[in-house]
């Protein structure tokens, strides 16, 4: 009680959280090395007291200055600001990348000089004036030297298009314009729109200024028009990177972050592995909508086999719903109509039932993605610990990362426990830079070193019950953080997928959002495309402009895929 009167009160004043905070860093007591057992069981007691304290003191600061904000809401009155970089803000970091780089084995650099890459497009001399050799001067050859180059200019054809009348049919025969022009623009024009807006993330009106500077005279809404109007064979081309990506590996990595779409709040799905990247904008981030995704745009079903039917237990719903969907659906696939037909006899009051018409729906919907043939299976999926990502394929891998993160959010303040939790983190990080060492040379006799060995650091009690109740959580997920052990080509984080949504982001930075839903689409697949065709190091705006001028010289990104993966794969079967 002496602690918590302390904390909130000080001769009837609010005491300085800084100041508490720098209080409770000097309370330098170690109970470990107190040699009265009671008296060391009751100091360890209170230190956790005085975290817990702590941390209930702080959020009950933070509920307040919400309900404030709220209240001066209420009275037409602006909230506090939140003034980012604030030197009165601790700018606390709960990022663990900074200790997973650490472990990292440096990257390899790329050999390849940056003159290998460039192709000269002609070749000029530079002579020596020879009104300034002496006599004994000898000519001792060439010296290369690759300058780069753009020329801007314009490219203004005017086509004469023929035309024949046939007075016997009726008809008139026109002369047609090369492939690849449409409304008065060729496709190079064309092509650096689409690479401008979703490789370069530059906006409509400053892809317009800057044509228009380089005397390409055009409309910011025809240049809109381009970027969402015909693009049905890009849409096709996401398609086809999707299944072969798909059945590329054995893992699929996914994550999502928010969107806005005409002043909506929706979300981007980002799925992918090391040879792909796909986005897909949907309202909902929840099971049914991951399931979606990975069924490549085919009608979702539902089935009801055993499978199904553990589901919904595992899901904990009630032995009676159970029995009377079974009566029902046994052995049954369904399409949606059919499923809501089913859900309208078990809950005839649609406000009632909600979750449990959701959980019934995914098990199906599940069992009936496990149970078809029409397109790849993810066998295991790499994600965060979110609960729309579980149970949908047959094995999940967690990020470390994301587990590392939740460590970074314990803020002690008691010094022996701030030890505690630095040692702990130094050994955490310690195991992970040797599951990096087994990846690069994968045994079963490491293999069950490293799953003993992580049972050992997960069973450690420190005695700073924060701590020790975070290490519990992370043990419960051994199979999911160790399925590395089993699959070494599986990465130990999700941040492939992360970096998709951080791309999302930055084109929300110029772009706030999409309006409608064509434009949804449009900016969908071509950011699949670049960011695919950068993982496979090829050229955007070559790719682009090779399917906008209809030549298909290019090998398509989903052949690619299928052909860099069969390499990777025999990698793996000969080691």
């Amino acid at each position: 009680m002496a602690i918590r009167w302390y904390m909130t009160s000080k001769q009837g004043c609010a005491v300085n959280p800084e100041k508490i905070s720098e209080t409770l860093k000097q309370l330098d007591i170690r109970p470990d090395e107190i040699e009265d057992k009671k008296l060391s069981e009751a100091f360890s007691i209170l230190l956790n007291l005085v975290e817990e304290m702590y941390a209930d003191y702080n959020g009950t600061i933070a509920e307040n200055q919400k309900l404030k904000d709220e209240i001066n809401l209420l009275k037409g009155e602006q909230p506090k600001p939140d003034i980012r970089g604030s030197k009165k803000k601790d700018n606390i970091d709960e990022s663990s990348e900074k200790e997973r780089k650490k472990r990292e084995p440096p990257k390899e650099k790329k050999s390849k000089a940056k003159k290998d890459k460039i192709k000269p497009n002609r070749t000029e001399k530079c002579l020596v004036d020879k009104s300034i050799l002496p006599a004994d001067a000898e000519f001792k050859g060439y010296q290369s030297v690759i300058a780069q180059e753009l020329i801007i200019k314009t490219d203004n054809v005017e086509y004469l298009k023929q035309i024949y009348y046939s007075p016997s049919q009726n008809k008139t025969y026109i002369g047609q314009l090369p492939l690849g022009f449409k409304g008065g623009y060729g496709p190079g024009v064309i092509s650096f729109i689409y690479t401008q807006k979703h490789a370069s993330n530059v906006s409509e009106p400053r892809i317009t200024e800057f044509l228009n500077n380089a005397g390409i005279f055009i409309s910011q809404s025809t240049v809109s028009r381009f970027l969402t109007k015909d693009v049905d064979i890009f849409h096709q081309e996401k398609s086809d990177i999707i299944h072969a990506g798909l059945s590329s590996s054995v893992y699929q990595q996914i994550d999502d972050t928010g969107t806005r779409v005409n002043g909506e709040n929706q979300y981007v799905q980002i799925l992918c592995n090391p040879y792909y990247t796909a986005f897909f904008t949907v309202p909902k981030k929840d099971r049914l909508t991951v399931i979606d995704i990975l069924l490549c745009g085919n009608e979702r079903r539902y089935y009801f086999n055993k499978e199904a039917f553990d589901l919904l237990k595992t899901f904990r719903l009630s032995n009676k719903v159970i029995i009377q969907l079974q009566s029902q659906v046994a052995a049954r696939t369904l399409d949606e109509k059919q499923m809501e037909e089913v859900l309208g006899k078990l809950f005839p009051n649609p406000d009632k039932g909600k979750n449990q018409r959701a959980r019934i729906k995914e098990a199906g919907a599940i069992a009936a993605y496990h149970n078809q043939t029409d397109f790849p299976i993810v066998p295991t999926l790499l994600s965060d610990d979110a609960p729309q990502f579980k149970h949908i394929t047959k094995e999940q891998g967690l990020c470390w990362i994301h587990d590392g993160r939740h460590y970074k959010k314990l803020h002690p303040v008691v010094t022996l426990n701030k030890d505690k939790l630095d040692d702990f983190l130094e050994h955490y990080w310690d195991y992970y830079a040797k599951l990096l060492e087994y990846k690069q040379s994968p045994t079963q006799c490491k293999a069950e070193e490293l799953s003993g060995e992580f049972d050992e650091l997960f069973s450690t009690q420190s005695g700073y019950e924060a701590l020790d109740d975070r290490i519990a959580k992370t043990k419960a997920k051994k199979v999911e953080l160790l399925l590395v052990l089993k699959y070494p080509e599986l990465p130990l984080h999700n941040n492939n997928s992360e970096l998709g949504a951080r791309v999302e982001k930055r084109k929300q930075d110029v772009s706030l959002q999409t309006i409608t839903d064509e434009g949804t689409k449009s900016k969908d697949s071509f950011l699949t495309i670049a960011q695919t065709a950068k993982k496979l190091g090829v050229s955007v705006y070559e790719y682009i402009l090779d399917r906008v001028s209809k030549r298909f010289n290019m090998p398509s990104l989903a052949s690619l895929i299928r052909e860099q993966s069969k390499s990777i794969h025999q990698f793996f079967d000969t080691s």
